[in-house]
């Protein structure tokens, strides 16, 4: 019997985007302006999103060292996580419809640790069977390689896996490999 699995990103996919406010929030505790403290979240994401540690991320950002008991890296973690805790209603109802179905759901997802951990204490997280984050493979979306290691941790053909995730990048990545990828345009 072939095993088919919808494989859904979490970020813009699940939850809605970060609100003008949190960034705004996230700014003012690092001391920047909106725009800096963009650039410099982003710029340094993708190491934090494979499992650096919270005080070296918030370190890069804040462009000065912090220790790992700062009480900054925590108010960070628990801002930066709060604004990507939001979910779509859209989102839960296809993720329903997905459970009445019976068909198998698989997330990958762009983490790092705290946000990883906040969605598996997610209710509606129970309907993945299988979770993967970034940060617990130590790879991130689009290196070919997070998506091989999902198909080998699924057991799955590329063709028998639906992908959809928010990033152009990320879905011509798992194309290559034959997963038959979509681009979440948000409703």
């Amino acid at each position: 019997m072939t095993t088919h699995w919808t494989l859904l990103d979490y970020g813009e996919v699940i939850s809605l985007p970060q609100q003008a406010g949190d960034i705004a929030a996230m700014a003012a505790l690092a001391g920047q302006d909106d725009e800096t403290f963009r650039d410099r979240y982003w710029r340094h994401r993708l190491p934090y999103d494979r499992g650096q540690a919270d005080h070296l991320y918030w370190g890069e950002v804040l462009g000065r060292a912090l220790a790992p008991d700062d009480p900054l890296v925590g108010e960070l973690v628990t801002a930066d996580v709060a604004s990507w805790s939001r979910i779509d209603p859209a989102a839960l109802r296809t993720i329903e419809e997905h459970v009445a179905r019976g068909d198998r759901l698989a997330l990958l997802s762009n983490a790092p640790e705290p946000l990883a951990a906040a969605v598996d204490r997610a209710s509606w997280a129970a309907a993945f069977s299988h979770r993967f984050y970034s940060c617990r493979l130590s790879l991130t979306k689009p290196d070919p390689a997070i998506y091989e290691t999902v198909l080998r941790l699924l057991q799955a053909e590329p063709a028998n896996v639906v992908f959809h995730d928010d990033r152009a990048e990320n879905v011509e990545a798992a194309r290559a490999l034959g997963i038959n990828a979509v681009l979440h345009r948000a409703r």
